[in-house]
């Protein structure tokens, strides 16, 4: 579950650039959720027994894809880049961006075959 301070600019965010797919929106409870394919997340406005000034995770949110290139064009004009699409000795080639709240996604695809 991520904090945000907007619900409906997040699931915005998700379905209108990301192409994900709205599953719940409830504005009275304070949560959403949303999916694409195999990956699904949940926002929520902060609790109220918790300190929160803004959203913030110290880590990131890898994405695997087997379109790198196609979601790397559909995204680079529309989103704020962390870093550009590249590709890794480690065998990946991705790209990061941030969504909304100022959370990483990364975007990654295997360029070596897996057990390499």
């Amino acid at each position: 579950m991520l904090y945000t301070t907007d619900l409906q600019e997040t699931v915005d965010f998700y379905v209108q650039i990301l192409g994900f797919r709205c599953e719940a929106i409830e504005q009275e409870w304070g949560w959403a959720s949303v999916s694409l394919g195999a990956v699904s997340m949940m926002f929520s406005l902060p609790n109220e027994h918790i300190p929160f000034n803004k959203p913030t995770f110290t880590g990131s949110f890898y994405l695997k894809t087997e379109e790198i290139d196609a979601v790397w064009n559909s995204l680079k004009e529309r989103t704020n880049i962390a870093y550009s699409l590249e590709t890794f000795e480690y065998g990946m080639r991705e790209f990061a961006i941030y969504d909304n709240n100022g959370y990483l996604l990364q975007f990654g695809q295997e360029t070596t075959p897996t057990g390499h």
